[in-house]
């Protein structure tokens, strides 16, 4: 039996216990329960299209899905079971953590305003938890929050949550229990509620995409996340998903088209759109007023924060999408690597290649050479930079997708259409003529002197008997 093996099964071990005192719970009990629908696939799924209860246009979860439900009497049910899974953050590489129905994170919920909502969540943990319905409006009891309006759900046990959507919104679930060790190992899901009419600052759209923004610390060669680290992660992700692992977004030319992103992470993100301007139409707190919408490119997001993105796709081609700090489009990020930019390695390579022979130079030119570079990893180790577009190494990782527009995308499909083909004389090319000349001074005016590094004076005032006080 391999280590790997071996790791497996200690880390699924707590799995396997809690499936054991889930028996605890009577069959008559479970008899009642929705069958649990558990996903695997870390594939986008097709919008799920009601077929009971009111009518809506469903959602699009990035690298996810919807959940499932049954009607009961006019109630719309749900089973979210909490337990260990294996989530594929990019090809070669697997994570173990904590999420739900089988997926970290765990499957959208969709509802419409006004429907009554019950939602059976089984503990298959090897510890208690319990689940905060982040931005809903709904009876102090069921807010989640473990030790003060509510017992946490013991290992093993199912508690149930009902309440009725209230208000039309974008949301979030996430533990209120070991908050900090649930939700560093990947517990969170998408809720959107959709509005039971037409709304007025609610628009219809072609296409409706959500994804959560999430963040971990994984060693390289390692799987499981270190749930103690409060700033320095290496993994910035969107579901759980690292670029190229993250799928595109495919639109119709002229869909208008919405995007909801939620942030639980330990910092904020300025997710940033490339082709397009985008108006900010809701938050957690709902639709905004149409008087407090502007043109964007960019918005940040700050932690705990949803921000629902609307616009026009009317530029067709492959346009990038992608959180704005650049450390956050990179993979496996070692922050005890220091800057060789300048360094000359002249002599030195061939000495340190005998003690280590597979000594490679790195940073020495910038780091570009990472993205062609294929330098042995730790087994389950993402390249830093990785991700191949048509012309060449895209040098992203993280939290980049791209949001493909296509005129013959047709309505519904999802499909990605694969790489644009620019139309002739619309695309960057090398110059191989003679360069302009140096621009000459206007008739009647001095040219301006050559560059040259200016004297500076430097005068510096001690502080008198008054110290620093007004400083």
């Amino acid at each position: 039996m391999t280590d790997t093996t071996l790791a497996r099964r200690a880390f699924l071990g707590g799995a396997a216990f809690t499936a054991v005192a889930a028996a605890s719970v009577s069959r008559v009990a479970l008899a009642a329960l929705p069958e649990p629908v558990i996903q695997t696939s870390p594939d986008t799924a097709p919008p799920l299209v009601p077929g009971t209860g009111r009518p809506y246009n469903p959602v699009v979860t990035l690298n996810g899905w919807t959940c499932p439900w049954r009607m009961n009497n006019g109630v719309k049910e749900f089973h979210l079971v909490a337990e260990p899974v294996e989530r594929e953050i990019a090809p070669g590489m697997v994570a173990r953590l904590w999420g739900y129905n089988g997926q970290s994170p765990g499957p959208t919920i969709e509802v419409v305003e006004g429907d009554r909502v019950r939602v059976f969540v089984t503990n298959k943990l090897p510890e208690h938890t319990t689940i905060h319905w982040h931005g809903q409006r709904l009876p102090n009891g069921m807010d989640g929050v473990g030790g003060l309006n509510q017992k946490q759900i013991p290992v093993g046990k199912t508690f149930v949550y009902e309440f009725v959507a209230r208000r039309p919104g974008t949301f979030m679930y996430h533990p209120h229990a070991d908050e900090m060790t649930q939700m560093a190992m990947g517990m969170m899901g998408f809720w959107v509620t959709h509005p039971k009419a037409k709304h007025p600052l609610i628009s219809e759209v072609q296409r409706d995409f959500c994804f959560l923004l999430n963040a971990y610390d994984i060693e390289p060669g390692s799987s499981v996340p270190q749930v103690n680290t409060m700033l320095d992660f290496n993994l910035w992700t969107w579901n759980s998903r690292a670029f190229p692992g993250i799928d595109t977004l495919n639109v119709r030319l002229g869909d208008r088209v919405r995007i909801r992103v939620g942030n639980l992470t330990m910092t904020n993100h300025p997710i940033h759109v490339h082709g397009h301007e985008f108006e900010v139409t809701g938050t957690d707190g709902g639709p905004t007023p149409a008087g407090s919408r502007w043109p964007e490119v960019t918005t940040d997001i700050a932690v705990g924060q949803m921000r629902q993105l609307e616009f026009i796709a009317d530029e067709e081609g492959d346009w990038a999408f992608h959180c704005h700090k650049s450390h956050h489009t990179m993979n496996a990020m070692g922050h005890g690597v220091p800057t060789l930019i300048g360094v000359n390695h002249q002599g030195l390579v061939r000495p340190l290649q005998r003690a280590a022979p597979e000594y490679m130079v790195m940073g020495e030119r910038g780091m570009a050479d990472m993205g062609e570079m294929l330098m042995e990893l730790p087994d389950n180790t993402l390249p830093m930079m990785t991700g191949q577009g048509p012309y060449g190494p895209i040098e992203m990782g993280g939290m980049f997708s791209t949001l493909k527009v296509r005129r013959d995308q047709k309505p519904g499909d999802y499909t990605d259409p694969g790489w644009f083909k620019q139309p002739p004389n619309t695309q960057a090319y090398e110059w191989t003529g003679s360069l302009p000349s140096a621009p000459q001074a206007a008739p009647g005016t001095t040219p301006a002197p050559a560059a040259s590094t200016p004297s500076t004076t430097v005068n510096v005032r001690k502080p008198g008997a008054g110290g620093h006080a007004h400083h």
